[in-house]
């Protein structure tokens, strides 16, 4: 399951979280943000306890798209114990993604 967050909950959802976060900043007018919604949500079950999955939308959110300097999505980021590791820029194969995620678990 994919959580929707927002500027006023990132902190505690991703930051605080026990297990790594994989964070997919979108909106809803980007093809390939729709594109990649169903990677994630599969991805979503395949790591179900390992990782979370977490999606904000940038029009809606715009402190932590600042914040993260996201200039183009869809852009997922990964944080482990608060801190981001990784990123991932564009609508790319599951297979991509599934590396990052493996490098954090």
């Amino acid at each position: 399951m994919v959580t929707e967050i927002n500027d006023q909950n990132f902190d505690s959802e991703v930051i605080k979280s026990k297990i790594p976060v994989a964070v997919d900043f979108w909106a809803p007018w980007c093809g390939p943000c729709r594109s990649l919604a169903p990677i994630t949500e599969k991805l979503s079950e395949t790591y179900a306890g390992k990782v979370k999955f977490c999606k904000i939308n940038v029009d809606e959110n715009p402190e932590m798209a600042g914040k993260y300097k996201v200039m183009s999505i869809p852009l997922v980021l990964f944080f482990k114990a608060g801190v981001q590791k990784d990123s991932s820029l564009g609508l790319v194969p599951e297979a991509a993604l599934k590396a990052k995620i493996q490098a954090l678990v």
